[in-house]
């Protein structure tokens, strides 16, 4: 990819709201099991901020279990990587529910996406976007750059924070346990702001650990930006043995992320992240998948890390998969560039863009990782957005699981009142002082 990608017409964006939805997917069903969009999830008043969202869904039962036994009878709506972990794991398993469509945004989201439609444009090498602001800019891509920026992009509200747990969890099953506080602020999705006032500027970061006691006090402070080429994101990481915040040009592409034992990289943080110079996209187009999906379940406040966290992977009972189409977008590495993956897949909700699986392999075709996003709608604001993440590393049978703040006794907290002042490198040093 080495030009630019132009809007499309008014014409075509007037397709929005009618035979697409708002956001861009398929308003109609598969006329099966995967049912027409009709607005999603309702927005409910009243409720506190970071409390976790009971299960619209409850009283839905499971159609099918699919285990390593039957997946011949499911071969078509599986993933190369579902189908691994699947084998891998004889106790692991898939329970399909009825599918849901419950994506739904504000209306200030569809009105810019819908301006976004005819005036955002892909910069050259797909290093970023322009003329585009609040949401997802390619509501009907053409490009698999276009369906990544969709989903980097995409509406997470303004100004949140939550705490929780990352897990790295051994072949033996043991676990490194590390809780760590969360907290950004929007620029992109601020309400009022213009293209041309974003100043390359996408969101602000600052992420502290706060256990265990060796690694407590850890900040990682982040700028990210829109032109990931030109101008690549700007990080700091405070150290308190350093007592200094400093610079970290490297915090990108496949540095190890820090508590992850190595089992992820930077760019797989959110599925995928940063800039998209390394590798050739493709968009392959859309599939109907089993995929996780308003998984409420594991999403609660009476659940500790031990009901959720096997010994190899996550606890199956908790989780909940349905029919949906996807877009499906592949990555190749660039010759002369070099990163741990060589080749990468990724397949993204049509009524989100949110990733919800990703896989890694290597320069001989090997499947090396296994990435799932297990999201729900945070209906109290109206958004798509993770409750749990979850990478498997087949090949060193070992795992990671983050956004576990089921123990913490609240989830995301997306009415906070965040400003670009607090992430800058001087509100750090202050709070490090503390």
């Amino acid at each position: 990819m080495n030009q630019t990608h132009a809007a499309v017409s008014e014409q075509d964006a007037q397709r929005l709201g009618k035979d697409l939805t708002p956001v861009g997917a398929d308003k109609l069903g598969n006329g099966s099991d995967i049912p027409a969009w009709r607005g999603g999830l309702d927005k409910k008043e009243g409720m506190a901020p970071g409390q976790f969202h009971a299960d619209p869904f409850v009283k839905d039962q499971p159609l099918y279990r699919i285990t390593a036994q039957n997946i011949d009878q499911h071969e078509k709506r599986l993933t190369n990587g579902q189908k691994a972990l699947l084998r891998a794991f004889p106790d692991m398993f898939f329970e399909v529910y009825p599918s849901r469509r419950s994506a739904s945004y504000p209306q200030y989201v569809y009105d810019a996406i819908k301006d976004n439609a005819t005036t955002a444009q892909l910069m050259k090498y797909g290093s970023g976007v322009r003329g585009a602001v609040m949401s997802s800019p390619f509501p009907m891509p053409t490009a698999g750059e276009e369906v990544m920026w969709n989903h980097t992009l995409r509406f997470r509200g303004q100004s949140f924070s939550y705490t929780a747990y990352t897990v790295a969890v051994t072949p033996s099953g043991a676990r490194a346990d590390s809780l760590r506080d969360y907290k950004y602020f929007v620029h992109y999705s601020e309400p009022g702001v213009s293209a041309d006032d974003l100043d390359n500027k996408i969101f602000y970061l600052k992420r502290k650990t706060l256990a265990p006691a060796n690694l407590a006090g850890r900040i990682t402070l982040a700028h990210e930006t829109l032109d990931q080429v030109r101008s690549p994101r700007k990080s700091w990481v405070y150290v308190p043995g350093q007592r200094r915040l400093r610079r970290t040009p490297d915090l990108a592409y496949d540095t190890a992320d820090v508590n992850t034992n190595s089992i992820r990289t930077i760019d797989q943080v959110d599925m995928f992240n940063g800039a998209p110079d390394y590798y050739e996209w493709t968009l392959v187009g859309k599939q109907e998948l089993y995929v996780p999906y308003n998984a409420y379940r594991v999403h609660q406040g009476d659940l500790q890390n031990d009901d959720i966290l096997l010994d190899h992977h996550l606890n199956s009972s908790l989780l909940r998969y349905e029919p949906h189409r996807v877009w499906v977008v592949e990555a190749k590495l660039r010759v002369g560039y070099d990163h741990r993956y060589a080749t990468r897949r990724y397949y993204i909700d049509e009524d989100s863009w949110s990733i919800i699986y990703a896989e890694e392999y290597d320069q001989e075709g090997k499947l090396l990782q296994v990435s799932e996003a297990h999201t729900i709608n945070y209906y109290d604001v109206q958004l798509v957005f993770p409750t749990l993440e979850v990478t498997y590393d087949l090949e060193n049978n070992r795992y990671y699981a983050e956004g576990l703040d089921n123990e913490r006794g609240s989830t995301l907290n997306f009415n906070e009142n965040f400003n670009k002042r607090d992430f800058s490198t001087s509100a750090v040093r202050r709070e490090a002082k503390r």
